[in-house]
């Protein structure tokens, strides 16, 4: 698996607007999205000049090294595998003004601190079998949404999540619970996985003084060459990498 990637684009590292870290904490439900998934960010990284480090090795999170960069991707990640003290650097920058992205499981986060559940903004609670449905994008003011239609059909893992923890928060893309069936769930006819009329997917918000992006989408591997979700990756990290792009 990944430990740590060297841009394979390092020679133009001059071109880099900003300076972009991916963690990978594998678990078995999603190990098989990640090849294909950094293969892709390597890609977004040389087309949009922003330089890339992909790392499972939580001894990054230290002042030094986080100090290098301006937004910080968990790729189905949660700090279950952080000390206490990278923790508490990963919080200094963030406080310091930097950027966060979550990325699909990393909303499973039911069982760590306050702090990172905030951040991530709402926690995962349940999700049926995959299927396709119909999303309806909210907010096409933020550059994650900005280039998609108002409407965007996707087969995907559709989360279901508690009210929101923070006060600010903006959602961007809701999924309606109509175009898909929230009890196809492995033959359990007693477990219901929907949240009614409201959905949210994806959102956004400021958060202890840094820029906090989540997006439920991107369970399995091929929605990684997707370029309309490509795009609303790249704009949720370039919003939380240096907070422009924003017409409100």
């Amino acid at each position: 698996m990944f430990m740590n990637v060297v841009p394979v684009f390092a020679q133009n590292q001059s071109r880099n607007q900003f300076e972009v870290m991916v963690y990978l904490s594998p678990d078995k439900w999603h190990n098989v999205t990640e090849p294909t998934a950094i293969l892709e960010f390597q890609k977004l990284a040389n087309k949009h000049a922003f330089g890339l480090t992909v790392t499972q090795v939580v001894s990054n999170f230290n002042d030094e090294n986080l100090d290098k960069y301006d937004v910080l991707v968990f790729l189905h990640s949660t700090t279950r595998d952080l000390s206490e003290e990278q923790l508490e650097s990963f919080k200094r920058f963030i406080r310091d003004g930097g950027g966060f992205v979550g990325i699909h499981a990393t909303s499973a986060c039911g069982e760590e601190g306050e702090w990172f559940r905030k951040l991530v903004g709402r926690t995962f609670t349940d999700h049926p079998e995959e299927q396709t449905g119909v999303m309806q994008v909210t907010d096409k003011n933020h550059p994650s949404t900005m280039h998609l239609a108002d409407r965007w059909i996707w087969t995907d893992e559709w989360y279901s999540f508690t009210e929101a923890l923070t006060e600010n928060q903006k959602v961007l893309i809701t999924v309606d619970e109509s175009t898909y069936d929230p009890d196809r769930t492995w033959e359990d006819k007693d477990r219901h996985t929907g949240m009614g009329d409201f959905h949210p997917i994806a959102w956004y918000q400021d958060y202890d003084g840094g820029r906090s992006f989540y997006t439920a989408l991107g369970h399995l591997s091929e929605l990684y060459k997707d370029p309309l979700f490509l795009d609303h990756i790249y704009g949720g990290i370039y919003w939380a990498a240096t907070g422009l792009g924003l017409y409100e």
